[in-house]
């Protein structure tokens, strides 16, 4: 069992790290494997809506010039999927955004690729938009019949400065706690 998470932060060892990391010490514990990819900071392609995905019906993009399509891959072999940004203006970063984008369509193409697959959406905010960015990740799970884990809180975190969520005493129990949820859901299905 593993569960995949994507990093979508330029900052490779910042707050949303430290938070997926949180929520991965648990899975670990209870035996899950766990691998993230860090694709914030990266050059990286929206969906420019070609269908071609639609019509090759395999999970992929056509698009060249990221790894999207080798994680794409290491999802769809995944039990679980962790999607996490930092708030950039009340939203997504633009590389998190790409990904959720192409990876809701290219999956849906290929037949529901993430269907029942335990995903979870996680923000962290400096003052405001948490709520937002997770609504959006939930799309992505909601439109690829995914199943979404939620926590005793919003799937969020307070922190600006690298390490600051590690202050946020209710935050980081939000990410222990949704570690707790997927890890008993993905062994109830599996």
């Amino acid at each position: 069992m593993k569960v995949i998470a994507i990093n979508g932060s330029p900052r490779k060892k910042g707050n949303t790290s430290i938070a997926i990391e949180k929520v991965f010490e648990v899975l670990g514990s209870e035996g899950i494997e766990t691998e993230v990819f860090n694709i914030g900071g990266k050059a990286v392609k929206g969906c420019t809506a070609c269908s071609k995905c639609k019509e090759n019906k395999d999970g992929l993009c056509v698009l060249k010039g990221d790894d999207f399509n080798d994680i794409f891959k290491e999802i769809y072999d995944a039990q679980g999927l962790i999607v996490g940004s930092p708030v950039y203006f009340g939203s997504l970063t633009p590389e998190t955004k790409a990904f959720i984008d192409r990876l809701g369509y290219t999956s849906r193409a290929g037949g529901f690729l993430l269907k029942r697959k335990v995903c979870a959406g996680i923000a962290i905010e400096r003052r405001q938009g948490a709520a937002m960015t997770i609504s959006q990740i939930n799309n992505l799970f909601m439109l690829t019949r995914a199943i979404t884990i939620g926590s005793i809180y919003w799937n969020m975190a307070i922190g600006r400065g690298i390490g600051e969520i590690l202050d946020d005493e209710e935050g980081m129990k939000t990410f222990k706690v949704i570690g707790e949820e997927m890890a008993w859901l993905i062994k109830k299905i599996n």
